[in-house]
């Protein structure tokens, strides 16, 4: 398996001859945000097998950048974000509900909890928020958004990677999120031999990385930490947007 960090939540799977890519956002300004990381390199992002959804937040399902994407891709997302990923014109549209799967080729992906409000702001619908388990060759757990629940334990056995986000997209982080703390806490649960940190260090307020930069950088550096206090069994490898990682096959 070669995971590619992309950004904020978008990661690109690539594992049992599949290419999967999760929560796509691939604008260089998002609203009041803007990217601050390099941008996203385009042509590794062709061929894909499908895309996964773990909720309707903006930054989540962005629907400019799904359009910057294949319109035959099927798109995989939660119950009730139908409505929503229909408005990306896709072809193809698949809502899973925790439990549920869906394969593609060799690798089967299910929907799992997460703990995070699922409502698409301001006045948009509602719809479940979940994780997805990538079970192929190697085992990946991507949990999108969440905060730290107790059923993490029994979401998988043997896992060989966790993406685990640790910090939002501004200075400070709301409800329903992980910090680099709890993010740790999560790894203590779900035992995998490697973690990759997601959800930081990619869009930030306009302006706001001169004042206050820390945001940007120091999450990763104290997740790593803790991680190894709190979970030193597994190996954290910080990625920076663009970078990839590469796992051998542990379940063939």
């Amino acid at each position: 398996m070669r995971v590619s960090y992309v950004g904020h939540a978008t990661v690109l799977f690539e594992l049992g001859g599949c290419r999967l890519l999760t929560d796509p956002l691939l604008r260089s300004r998002f609203g009041p945000l803007h990217r601050v990381a390099p941008p996203p390199d385009r042509a590794s992002l062709d061929h894909l097998d499908a895309i996964l959804i773990s909720h309707i937040h903006q930054d989540h399902l962005d629907l400019p950048s799904l359009r910057r994407l294949p319109h035959q891709v099927p798109l995989v997302g939660p119950r009730g974000s139908a409505g929503t990923l229909l408005r990306a014109g896709r072809r193809e549209v698949h809502e899973l509900a925790v439990g549920e799967s869906i394969e593609f080729g060799r690798v089967r992906v299910t929907a799992v909890p997460a703990v995070h409000e699922g409502r698409r702001w301001p006045r948009g619908p509602n719809a479940d928020t979940i994780g997805y388990l990538v079970m192929g060759p190697a085992r990946a757990y991507f949990a999108g958004d969440t905060g730290l629940f107790d059923g993490m334990r029994e979401l998988a056995v043997d896992l060989d990677l966790a993406l685990v986000p640790i910090w939002g997209w501004g200075p400070k982080l709301g409800e329903g999120h992980l910090n680099p703390s709890r993010a740790a806490e999560a790894l203590a649960l779900l035992r995998p031999r490697y973690a990759v940190p997601i959800h930081w260090g990619t869009i930030y307020p306009i302006g706001l990385s001169r004042i206050k930069p820390k945001p940007l950088s120091e999450p990763a550096i104290m997740f790593a930490r803790e991680a190894r206090r709190l979970a030193p069994e597994t190996e954290v490898r910080v990625l920076a947007p663009g970078e990839t990682f590469g796992i051998e096959a542990s379940h063939e």
